[in-house]
C-alpha cells in the first residue's frame, strides 16, 4: 500500500516554537558538522553532573563507557552524553570531550584529580558522503566549544548531519533524517528531548497516523510505500539492510535517583514505538539516554509521561526539520516536487 506525501502543514504543532534540551537548566548542547563529509557529532554537557539512565532496545547499538548508567555503579553522575557519526570509528570521539571537560576542572574525584564521566552512543552513516572521515577528538572538542544554553539546530546537523530513514530498499530510496529537539514544562518542572533519527523504518506522527518519512517507491519517487506493511507481506526477502539506529537523550529538573532515572530511559521508548515503524529492530541501535539534574520534586510518572511527548515531537522535528545531504532527499524535498 502507498502513502501519499502529506501536504503543508501536515504536522504544524511541531513545526512552532517546540522548546529544546537546553531548557532544563544544567544543561548546553553544542554540534559539530562535517558537511562535506555528511557526518558530526553532538553533545549534551552537564558539567555540574547529572543521574544519568540508559536503556537499550535495538540489536546494534553501539555505546561507550555505559556502565556509568548502571544501578549499584560507584560513580553516581555522568558530565556528558554524546552521539556521534561514523559507527564504531566515532566512539574515538569521547576523547575530545574528556579533554574539553577536564580543561574546565569537571569530573569525578579520585585522588586530588578529576576524571570527566563521558557516556555516549554512536549511528551508522558511512553509506553517505565520505565514508573515511568521521568524527574525531578534534571535532568533538570543537562541539563542546559549542555548546550553549541557547535551542541547538536542528534537521541536518551534528550527529544528525548523515541520518537517514526509511531503508528498507536501501538510502537511495529512503530520506533524510536528523536531530530534533523539544521540551514540555510544568511549573517549575522542566522535561525535555533530544532525538538523533537514523531509523531502518518511517516515520509516523502518532497524532494522526500519517507517515512523515520513509522509504520510497523510486530513486526519485515522491510516494511512501509503508516498510510495515511490506513486511508483513513478505515482500522484504533478500533486500540488504543498513546499520541503523534513533538515539535519544531525554533530561529533566526533577529529583531522581539512578533506579527511577533508568526507569525514564525505559518508559521513553514509548515514544520510538509510537513513531518509529517498525522500531527496535535488529538492524538498529535505538537506546534512550535520561539526565536528571535534580532541583525539582516531582512524580515519576508525571516525568514520564511529558518525557513520551517530548521526545515524540523530537523525533518528528529530526525529519521535518532536515535537509537533503549527499542526494538524499529531505521531507521538505519532496513536499515541494509533490505539491
Amino acid at each position: 500500500m502507498e502513502f501519499a506525501l502529506p501536504h503543508l502543514p501536515p504536522i504544524p504543532r511541531i513545526v512552532d516554537a517546540a522548546g529544546s534540551l537546553t531548557d532544563v537548566p544544567g544543561i548546553r548542547v553544542g554540534h559539530a558538522s562535517d558537511w562535506k563529509a555528511a557526518t558530526g557529532l553532538t553533545v549534551v554537557l552537564c558539567e555540574k553532573g547529572a543521574v544519568c539512565g540508559l536503556d537499550v532496545r535495538g540489536g546494534a547499538s553501539g555505546l561507550r563507557n555505559p556502565s556509568v548508567t548502571s544501578p549499584g555503579h560507584r560513580v553516581t553522575l555522568a558530565h556528558a552524553v554524546f552521539f556521534a557519526g561514523g559507527s564504531a570509528f566515532g566512539l574515538d570521539a569521547g576523547a575530545g570531550i574528556m579533554r574539553y571537560l577536564e580543561s574546565r576542572r569537571v569530573g569525578f574525584r579520585v585522588r586530588g584529580q578529576r576524571i570527566p564521566i563521558v557516556t555516549g552512543a554512536i549511528l551508522y552513516d558511512l553509506g553517505v558522503g565520505n565514508a573515511g572521515r568521521r568524527p574525531d577528538p578534534p571535532m568533538a572538542y570543537r562541539a563542546c566549544r559549542n555548546a550553549t544554553r541557547s535551542p541547538p539546530a536542528e534537521g541536518s546537523v551534528g550527529a544528525g548531519t548523515g541520518a537517514t530513514v526509511g531503508k528498507i530498499f536501501g538510502i537511495a530510496r529512503g530520506m533524510k533524517g536528523g536531530v530534533g529537539s523539544a521540551s514540555l514544562a510544568k511549573g517549575r518542572l522542566r522535561v525535555a528531548a533530544l532525538a538523533v533519527v537514523n531509523a531502518f523504518g518511517d516515520i509516523r506522527d502518532p497524532n494522526t497516523g500519517l507517515l512523515v518519512a520513509g522509504a520510497r517507491n523510486g530513486v526519485r519517487g515522491n510516494r511512501l510505500l509503508g516498510t510495515e506493511a511490506w513486511l508483513r507481506e513478505g515482500k522484504a526477502r533478500g533486500i540488504p539492510r543498513a546499520d541503523n539506529t534513533t538515539l535519544a537523550v531525554v533530561a529533566t529538573n526533577a529529583q531522581l535517583d539512578r533506579e527511577q532515572a533508568s526507569r525514564l530511559a525505559m518508559a521513553s521508548h514509548v515514544a520510538l514505538a509510537r513513531c518509529v515503524a517498525p522500531a527496535h529492530t535488529l538492524y538498529d541501535g535505538d537506546l534512550v539516554f535520561s539526565l536528571a539534574t535534580g532541583g525539582v520534586r516531582a512524580d515519576p510518572l508525571t516525568v514520564e509521561t511529558m518525557a513520551v511527548e517530548a521526545l515524540c515531537n523530537a523525533i518528528l522535528r529530526g525529519v521535518v526539520l532536515a535537509r537533503g545531504v549527499a542526494g538524499v532527499p529531505s521531507w521538505r524535498d519532496l513536499h515541494v516536487s509533490s505539491a
